[in-house]
């Protein structure tokens, strides 16, 4: 997602501070390599991590590597400040699901639902040892494939306490909370510690990569893209492998959190592996006469590589070949697309935009990846032709466009209007993994790299004040304000709640045990799926003791016409039944109840194991229960709220017929 990080030595634009050294070691040339010239001084400005001890001239002190501090030990009252920001943020967005537990995210119910469910899942791989890459507590019998999905392990299993001991629905707030915050914390101290010296610097650049409008649009369901905090480390830690001498320390230690990313998510991680491999490619050329730093970077590498594919093998090898695996996403999402108008719109999350236009710009609200408004877009471009001697900044701006190019799809459109000129990414979408990513995210991955140049434009010109006193106020005045006119109006608004339907008292109160078992399942009608995720909260509030038939998740198409056909959908194979239900529900009137559509019933109850047939109060429930009535032979019973018609005998009796 993000390409690079920035770094200043702290010393002085004015000062007498000579040029990097050709013949310094590897760790010297640090300076050399992201260095621009001031527009004010004749003196490089550094952006990667240096060695003070040798680096020349600084304006602070310069520890020597044995007595470094700890970043903990050196926090100021400053940093306490800026961690407070990202905390008090974070809350402020995600406040009304904390306000009401009793509500849902608007504009995203069926993820956030998954996301409970996926909680639930790691719970349950601490506390019973379940298998954790597979689970058929939805979608009985196929199951899902938990890697092939969003499974979240890295994070739902260190969260097993707050779901055991307040339920899914709280994890699931608490994990958008804490991503949003930890992610800010992350890039306020890689920036701060690394990148630049001016914490306002650190600060207003890690507030831009924390909450952006597109990370605000995908915290209404996505928790899982939100939590980024792994990836200002993964940068700083890549950047670290051409120092010599530490091969299998760096390489480990990037493995490590390259593992723990791609149980987060792995979309973000291929994102910024494409990312940083570009970035990195092009200093190695700006580099080619550094052989020692080059040679010591892969070595380094080839260790991180080695250990994160052994440590990802079994997992991956799950992924794309276990049960249920699939082999791409649907054609619809792989065409979703970034208008090219939306890059300088505003989201509805925004302060400065509105439902209307972004909903027209956007496929949905959870997809706003652009939006950056014409404030930033212009900002961003000034600050890039400021420091243009700079090879980093550059290349970040380079990379910045060309993933903007990736975002607009197979076919660009603007202002919601398709253009049928083809982007770049109409040769690539059908290609093996690029299948599975969907295009409008790699404008998401953009907002880092803008995030990046603020923090690098802003200490630029903190060494301008400092190189040139007399011009202090009007550089302040200037850099103020044109900060200030590009991110104000991309203000976050908190998330958009709406009451939540209960859970009923026939799941809290335990009644379906009674029907539910190791050889049973609940179906309910409809069956679950995006329009009625309920039933998978059900099944969560239960620590998935409750298994149910089918799921709102990424599954393979199995199309008996193609059986080539593995792309994903995001429910099951369609069965009578749930076709039936889906259709009643959607508004369609009910066909003839016949004898053929009663066997194919009971086909499919049998092919559930299904032990209940549950249906609670909602649009179109009298047309759905007239439909099953018929279809049975007999009337439910009113119990713990919801229609339940005990079909476990029928199912287990062979010679049954409706």
């Amino acid at each position: 997602m993000t390409i690079t990080g920035i770094d200043s030595t702290g010393q002085t634009a004015g000062g007498n501070v000579l040029p990097p050294d050709r013949a310094a070691s590897a760790e010297d040339l640090d300076a050399e390599l992201l260095a621009w010239e001031s527009d004010v001084a004749d003196a490089p400005i550094a952006v990667m991590p240096v060695d003070t001890t040798t680096a020349g001239p600084a304006s602070g002190p310069a520890p020597g590597r044995g007595s470094r501090r700890r970043w903990w030990r050196s926090l100021t009252w400053r940093d306490v400040l800026a961690i407070s920001t990202y905390i008090a943020v974070s809350l402020f967005v995600t406040g009304p699901l904390w306000l009401n537990l009793d509500h849902e995210l608007t504009n995203n119910p069926p993820d956030q639902a998954f996301f409970e469910w996926m909680l639930a899942h790691g719970a349950r791989v601490v506390t019973d040892g379940v298998y954790p890459f597979f689970s058929d507590r939805m979608n009985y019998p196929d199951g899902v494939n938990m890697m092939a999905n969003t499974s979240v392990l890295a994070v739902s299993l260190p969260m097993t306490p707050v779901t055991v001991l307040f339920g899914p629905h709280v994890s699931f707030n608490a994990f958008i909370t804490l991503g949003l915050a930890a992610t800010g914390i992350s890039w306020y101290l890689v920036l701060s510690r690394r990148f630049v010296t001016s914490r306002l610097a650190a600060w207003v650049g890690a507030l831009f990569a924390t909450f952006a409008p597109s990370m605000i649009a995908h915290a209404g369901g996505h928790p899982n893209i939100v939590s980024q905090f792994l990836v200002p480390l993964i940068i700083w830690r890549t950047l670290e492998l051409r120092r010599p001498g530490r091969a299998v320390r760096n390489g480990l230690v990037l493995a490590g959190l390259l593992v723990w990313q791609a149980f987060i998510n792995l979309e973000i991680l291929f994102m910024t592996a494409v990312a940083l491999g570009l970035f990195c490619v092009v200093m190695a050329v700006a580099r080619r006469r550094e052989r020692a730093e080059l040679f010591a970077f892969l070595r380094a590498l080839g260790v991180a590589a080695g250990a994160t594919l052994i440590a990802l093998a079994y997992p991956l090898g799950v992924q794309f070949f276990g049960p249920q695996a699939y082999h791409g996403l649907p054609d619809g999402v792989r065409g979703f697309g970034a208008d090219l108008g939306s890059f300088t719109a505003y989201a509805q999350s925004s302060i400065a935009g509105n439902s209307l236009t972004a909903g027209r710009l956007a496929q949905n609200a959870a997809e706003q990846n652009a939006f950056f408004g014409w404030g930033l877009v212009i900002l961003f471009a000034g600050l890039v032709v400021w420091m243009w001697r700079s090879v980093a900044v550059m290349t970040v701006a380079g990379i910045a466009v060309f993933f903007g190019a990736l975002s607009l799809g197979p076919v660009i459109r603007v202002n919601g209007v398709d253009t049928d000129v083809a982007g770049i990414w109409s040769a690539l979408h059908s290609v093996p993994v690029l299948n599975s990513v969907v295009p409008t995210r790699w404008a998401l991955a953009i907002a880092p790299m803008v995030a990046i140049v603020l923090a690098l434009g802003c200490q630029k010109a903190a060494e301008l004040m400092d190189a040139q006193p007399a011009a202090r106020g009007p550089v302040r005045v200037a850099m103020i304000t044109a900060v200030a006119m590009a991110l104000v109006p991309l203000a976050p608004t908190p998330l958009p709640t709406t009451p939540m339907e209960p859970v009923p008292e026939f799941v809290t109160a335990g009644t379906w045990k009674q029907y539910v078992d190791d050889d049973h399942t609940m179906v309910t009608l409809p069956l679950p799926d995006a329009g009625y995720p309920d039933p998978m909260r059900w099944s969560a509030y239960t620590g998935q003791d409750l298994r149910i038939a089918s799921a709102y998740a990424l599954l393979p198409n199995k199309n008996p016409l193609d059986p080539a056909d593995r792309y994903a959908v995001f429910a099951p194979p369609w069965r009578p039944t749930s076709g039936l239900m889906a259709s009643i529900k959607m508004g369609n009137p009910t066909p003839e109840i016949t004898d053929t559509r009663r066997e194919m019933t009971l086909a499919d109850l049998r092919y559930w194991k299904a032990g209940v047939v549950v249906l609670t109060p909602q649009v179109r429930d009298i047309e759905m229960l007239r439909a099953m009535t018929d279809l049975l032979g007999f009337q439910p019973t009113w119990t713990g709220g919801a229609w339940i018609w005990d079909v476990g005998g029928i199912v287990d009796d062979p010679k049954a017929v409706l």
